[in-house]
């Protein structure tokens, strides 16, 4: 049982260093707090380990991975918009105090956005043939450890970059990320014989646009806001 933990934990930490699971995880760990972040990596995590160990290869197989892609695709554009939608205003606007956040909502969001990504991954299927030759309890317990622990770091990272940015600019800087996981989801489900590689270069189009069409609005807003003070003082005269 050990060494099928052991074997398990490396063998899905190695292949989740530098994985898209690895960026969700930082770009979370920018936006909500990181235990709540942590607990939902790690419940999608059990839960897609459980199906690929439990039910096999067969099942995974039988899933439909592009519709699940599509989906997960939707959902990373989804929350890239709200993100930008929520984080973009006036600096006086955020100077305003803020209720505190429920952790419910944030909670669902990782779980739901990684048991899409999750669903199909390499990582699915390599937990199932782990299993077809060792106990599953052992591999499903390693997987999950090792999968917790590659975007453990990842959070960390998180942690150590908001520390030395704004809250405007961490929020902005996520929802352009989830911008372009969800433009590369959607080209890789809808056009896979582009490549990686030429997908990936696609898909900057659309954090790169967006990211432009802020700083215009940004400098529109400012300019109102300048000539806005120099209208007062007239109608105090009258």
């Amino acid at each position: 049982m050990i060494a099928t933990i052991s074997l398990s934990v490396g063998i899905v930490f190695l292949a989740e260093l530098g994985d898209k699971s690895q960026l969700m995880a930082l770009t979370f760990a920018l936006r909500y707090r990181w235990w709540v972040v942590l607990g939902g990596i790690a419940s999608a995590s059990a839960a897609v380990h459980l199906i690929s160990v439990g039910v096999g290869y067969f099942v995974g197989a039988a899933l439909s991975t592009r519709a699940i892609a599509l989906v997960a695709a939707l959902t990373f554009l989804a929350v890239g918009l709200w993100t930008l939608r929520e984080h973009f205003g006036s600096d006086d606007a955020q100077a305003e105090p803020k209720p505190p956040r429920s952790t419910t909502a944030p909670f669902l969001v990782v779980l739901s956005a990684f048991l899409l990504a999750e669903l199909g991954d390499r990582t699915m299927f390599a937990t199932a043939a782990l299993a077809t030759d060792n106990s599953w309890i052992g591999v499903w317990i390693g997987s999950t450890i090792g999968m917790v622990a590659a975007d453990a770091l990842a959070i960390a990272a998180g942690i150590l970059v908001g520390k030395h940015l704004p809250e405007h600019v961490i929020g902005i800087c996520s929802g352009l990320l989830f911008l372009y996981f969800g433009t590369a989801s959607l080209l890789a489900a809808a056009r896979p014989d582009l490549g990686i590689l030429t997908g990936g270069a696609l898909a900057t189009l659309a954090p790169a646009t967006a990211g432009v069409a802020l700083l215009i609005r940004s400098r529109r807003a400012h300019r109102i806001s300048e000539r806005t003070p120099l209208a007062e003082p007239a109608e105090e005269m009258r």
